[in-house]
């Protein structure tokens, strides 16, 4: 069995008073979920988030939370078992630049509206796991 890790982010930006979280519409599949991608060379999984977000939205002012490791683990195809490290992460430029080649488009949404969108049930899983995690933290630190 080949094993396959990929790393992204949930990102949340504060919009008119409120935060949102971003999604992509891949263009592989035509999914809507998150910024991720492969680990290359000898990145750790944080390097490839954050390059991943760069490459895909444009983002570089991103702040990434490690304190949130979120594993999704799947079969991509026959044979390969895949496991993307989703981080939280924050940014205060909401304007995207998608990469073309690999981003249909994209979207903010509050997270409610983001576990309605998201194509597949590992990253309502996902959604659901950060909010809870943004929700103990915010309780912990009153931020």
């Amino acid at each position: 069995m080949k094993k396959e890790k990929s790393c992204g982010a949930v990102i949340a930006c504060n919009i008119n008073n409120e935060d949102k979280i971003l999604l992509i519409r891949h263009r592989n599949g035509g999914h809507w979920a998150f910024p991720k991608g492969h680990v290359e060379h000898h990145e750790t999984e944080a390097q490839t988030a954050l390059r991943e977000i760069r490459e895909e939205t444009g983002l570089s002012d991103v702040c990434l939370d490690t304190g949130f490791r979120y594993v999704n683990t799947y079969s991509p195809k026959p044979g390969v078992m895949k496991d993307v490290i989703y981080f939280a992460a924050r940014t205060q430029t909401q304007t995207v630049v998608v990469q073309e080649e690999e981003v249909l488009s994209y979207t903010w949404e509050t997270p409610q509206k983001a576990l309605t969108l998201v194509t597949f049930a590992n990253d309502r899983h996902l959604i659901e796991a950060y909010l809870d995690y943004c929700a103990k933290k915010e309780k912990e630190t009153g931020v």
